[in-house]
């Protein structure tokens, strides 16, 4: 299994605001500290400000920051959120049903069932909190003060 570059991008986002919660962050600022595109950027806030995860504020002197404390944002629920095509294999698609000529007697695809709902079940015990930690390393990648105002 491998999480698209639009969820990797958000919970870096996430994380990234979560670190920065005594201001407001631009999106050129988080392109920067990971050197990853702006466009992405822009759809990943666009998005997650819709859901109310991010807050954003226009006009000079404008930013981002959560929308949420990172106690109350599910790592699972962004994961869910994001990915869009999270079948493991064709006949998870109904859109494939009846393509596999297993597919009536395969106990595989119960296998890896059971397989993605533990992965979410693991991904619901951890919020935004719990990916900020351990904060004091994590600030100092980003040249911050370890305990933000």
């Amino acid at each position: 299994m491998r999480l698209t570059y639009f969820t990797d991008y958000t919970l870096r986002v996430l994380i990234y605001l979560g670190l920065h919660q005594d201001r407001l962050v631009t999106i050129d600022e988080i392109a920067c500290a990971y050197e990853i595109s702006r466009n992405h950027l822009m759809k990943i806030v666009h998005h997650q400000s819709q859901k109310g995860v991010i807050e954003t504020v226009r006009g000079k002197g404008g930013g981002m920051r959560l929308g949420l404390l990172p106690s109350e944002i599910c790592v699972g629920d962004i994961v869910r959120d994001t990915e869009q095509d999270i079948a493991l294999v064709a006949c998870f698609d109904p859109a494939h049903h009846g393509e596999c000529r297993i597919e009536s007697a395969c106990s595989l695809r119960h296998a890896l069932m059971e397989a993605s709902a533990a992965f979410y079940c693991t991904l619901d015990n951890y919020s935004l909190a719990d990916l900020l930690q351990p904060r004091t390393q994590l600030s100092a990648l980003f040249n911050l003060p370890a305990n933000p105002t």
